[in-house]
């Protein structure tokens, strides 16, 4: 929703944000002010480094990685730097990249804008958050493509550190935006920040294993050959429709490691204080979809099809009523949490 009088850089992010996330289009809202404003500046700034190693890749996507890094320490003049950056991004971008990702990516001055008028300490916070994963991304982002040794990174610890690069820094950021914002959540830092890495792990491990057909079509895996070698396998090999049995036993040993993430993330929710509803549903909405997701992906060999495995508006919708009612209620919330994750593999 569009606030009066709110700076012309805020707008853009809020009409820009619905396109590049549905997600996080629904969860942001609930957030208190200015904590929404925080974290929707926070996340398009790590869309757009996202939107950079998936879209222009080899040595210009470091390149524009460690600068977008620099940018958002927002130093002397960078202003204009960053009107050059916006740019020079928008057209090393591949044609085939998403609409509303190349308009944010070619909006990286606004967004910028957007953070400058921010506390110091959410500033502090988002630029440590970008310069990392900018670090990692810039590091790690070809070693899942097509390269001398294939597809695929080396080992489940790999596939985990970069999960970390791309969202645990994020569920570190949020966690420090939620304790700037909150003395209670601040109190709560001892509980909070060994789990906070598994709540962004939980949802990109997620996001990795319902994307798998459509990363291998763009020429990337994020699986480690390891686990698929267990099984005889190969990236390359797990779209092969004669493989299906091995592949989708392959796939049911990553759905239990994001199982095992989704635990601790869920731990996570519930160390956060009862009375920041706001917060807690923020982070109740995509864990609980991450939840549905897996369900629905578990065992079902439609994942490696054409047509993308996605939970239905309904169960959205569902998801989104349920956990209103039951926000502040701790014991039904662990009940709907275990049985919901029941059928999954531990």
């Amino acid at each position: 929703m569009l606030m009066q009088n709110e700076p012309t850089a805020i707008t853009f992010c809020r009409e820009v944000l619905p396109a590049v996330s549905r997600t996080f289009a629904l969860n942001i809202p609930v957030l208190p002010r200015p904590l929404d404003t925080a974290v929707m500046v926070a996340y398009l700034l790590c869309r757009i480094a996202d939107t950079l190693e998936d879209e222009a890749h080899g040595p210009t996507s470091a390149v524009l990685l460690a600068e977008l890094a620099r940018l958002s320490t927002l130093p002397e003049g960078w202003e204009a730097d960053a009107r050059r950056f916006s740019e020079e991004a928008g057209r090393v971008l591949r044609t085939q990249a998403p609409e509303a990702e190349v308009r944010l990516v070619e909006g990286t001055s606004q967004v910028l804008e957007a953070l400058a008028v921010h506390a110091a300490p959410v500033r502090e916070h988002v630029a440590a958050c970008v310069a990392t994963m900018a670090e990692g991304m810039g590091r790690m982002g070809d070693k899942g493509r097509v390269s001398g040794g294939g597809l695929g990174l080396a080992s489940l610890e790999e596939t985990l550190e970069y999960c970390y690069y791309v969202a645990g820094t994020v569920g570190e950021m949020l966690t420090r935006l939620f304790a700037w914002y909150s003395p209670a959540i601040a109190q709560r830092a001892g509980a909070l920040e060994p789990r906070s890495v598994a709540f962004g792990n939980a949802l990109q491990l997620t996001n990795i294993l319902k994307d798998v057909r459509e990363d291998l079509e763009r020429g990337s895996c994020w699986l480690p050959r390891t686990l698929l070698a267990e099984y005889g396998l190969t990236p390359e090999a797990l779209l092969e429709p004669g493989r299906r049995g091995e592949a989708m036993k392959a796939h049911g040993k990553l759905v239990a490691v994001a199982h095992r993430e989704l635990r601790k993330a869920f731990e996570y929710v519930m160390a956060l204080p009862r009375e920041e509803k706001g917060i807690r549903l923020f982070c109740l909405w995509p864990l609980f979809l991450a939840v549905m997701t897996l369900r629905k992906l578990y065992g079902n060999r439609a994942v490696l099809e054409r047509q993308p495995v996605k939970v239905s508006r309904r169960t959205v919708k569902w998801v989104v009523g349920s956990t209103r009612l039951l926000v502040a209620q701790d014991s039904l919330l662990k009940l709907m949490f275990s049985a919901l994750t029941a059928p999954l593999p531990a």
